[in-house]
């Protein structure tokens, strides 16, 4: 990115929590938190000041599936980049008092999101969709596996997972593939290819489900939804156009009715996510606890008639251009576009060009639309997820299949 004078460095690693046994349920994020507090060369105050020197940023985050470090500089500094990355990726030390602190914030961490209704309604849904599942767990972990946690089993799990073999770097930015590898040649060990993840266990979605925690709040916190495409499956364009006019956007059947036409819910939208075998396409809203029902309903009459065709000519066009603007917008940054490039690496194994990207959303018809969404939306059963002040039971009409 030649008009650009910031580089963007990811450091993408076929990790994330569903890799960890029960007993470090919470490793990946423990260790995303760890690896700022220092290696073998480097405290955590010389990562942070090496960074405020050059008005740099460093962060992380974990996932089911990866676990991202990532960096921004100025091209001048991506050797400064470079180097901590490589030497955190490498050189973690997991000092036993430096565990014993991040154990403090992650539970402290975990706290928050459990006080925090929409927070706790999306992992309430995980754990009713994957009971039995590591997809099921939250990434944070809980408070008893998070507490739990030792120095020994934690640094080999860090050491078994965090190998070249595993990682993809990614850079996007005022800088060139030549300049990247000879960086990294010096500060990496050489790998294989990395190997693109398999299937791990039976992720079976476990429908027709509906769980309730109770809170005296002022709304009731719903997330209701399906198993949807895993993360490789090529109908994964035309869903992108089915999430955009269902309960995507603005101009969505789920935004109009529930909160333009209605007044139900300020906030109301749907997403998906895919991983290797399977995925979840699922639906958020806070309302009143009297409105909860008409939601629910609305939710699954908008399903249901998108997967009838219902959609026009007109309405997918502008669902496509929907997705299709964002996609773009998302490329004028360097940290976008590293994003895309990692992702599509580790998760395909290709890179496609934007063109290539906008040719398939452009491919997607009325007809494919009416096709995947009656593939996400009929074939199975639903879940519910509520948190707030609603009697168990009283939703539960909500999972029951759509039907065909």
């Amino acid at each position: 990115m030649p008009h650009v004078r910031s580089v963007s460095v990811g450091f993408w690693v076929d990790v994330g929590a569903r890799d960890e046994p029960p007993e470090l349920a919470g490793a990946a994020h423990l260790l995303e938190h760890l690896l700022f507090k220092g290696t073998d060369d480097r405290s955590a105050r010389d990562i942070a000041e090496a960074f405020d020197a050059v008005g740099g940023e460093l962060n992380a985050y974990a996932a089911h599936e990866h676990t991202c470090f990532y960096a921004r500089v100025v091209d001048d500094d991506l050797p400064l980049a470079i180097d901590v990355l490589c030497d955190m990726f490498l050189h973690g030390a997991l000092r036993t008092d430096d565990l014993a602190s991040e154990q403090r914030v992650v539970l402290e961490e975990i706290h928050m999101a459990n006080d925090v209704p929409e927070d706790r309604v999306h992992d309430l849904f995980a754990e009713t969709a994957w009971p039995s599942h590591e997809l099921g767990r939250p990434i944070l972990g809980s408070e008893e596996t998070v507490s739990g946690i030792r120095r020994q089993p934690l640094y080999d799990h860090y050491r078994r997972y965090y190998v070249p073999d595993r990682l993809i770097v990614a850079v996007a930015g005022s800088t060139g593939h030549d300049r990247v590898a000879e960086l990294l040649q010096t500060r990496l060990p050489a790998g294989s290819k990395p190997v693109r993840r398999g299937s791990q266990g039976d992720a079976r979605f476990a429908g027709a489900k509906a769980a309730y925690e109770r809170r005296d709040s002022e709304q009731v916190h719903l997330v209701w939804g399906f198993e949807s495409l895993a993360r490789d499956d090529l109908d994964r364009y035309a869903l992108y156009v089915v999430n955009a006019l269902y309960g995507g956007g603005m101009s969505s059947r789920l935004f109009q009715e529930i909160r333009e036409d209605r007044g139900l819910a300020y906030s109301v939208y749907s997403g998906h996510h895919g991983y290797v075998e399977t995925g979840f396409f699922n639906v958020y809203a806070g309302t009143q606890a009297s409105d909860a029902a008409t939601v629910l309903q609305i939710a699954r009459d908008q399903a249901a008639a998108v997967a009838d065709g219902a959609a026009g000519d007109d309405e997918v066009e502008r669902a496509k251009g929907q997705v299709k603007g964002s996609l773009v917008l998302s490329m004028d940054d360097p940290g976008g576009r590293m994003t895309r490039i990692g992702r599509s690496e580790q998760v395909h194994g290709e890179i496609l060009t934007v063109d290539d990207l906008l040719a398939r959303i452009d491919a997607v018809t009325p007809g494919d639309v009416a096709r995947v969404a009656k593939r996400v939306f009929c074939a199975g059963e639903p879940v519910l997820a509520c948190v707030g002040a609603v009697e168990a039971g009283s939703l539960d009409f909500s999972v029951e299949p759509l039907g065909n």
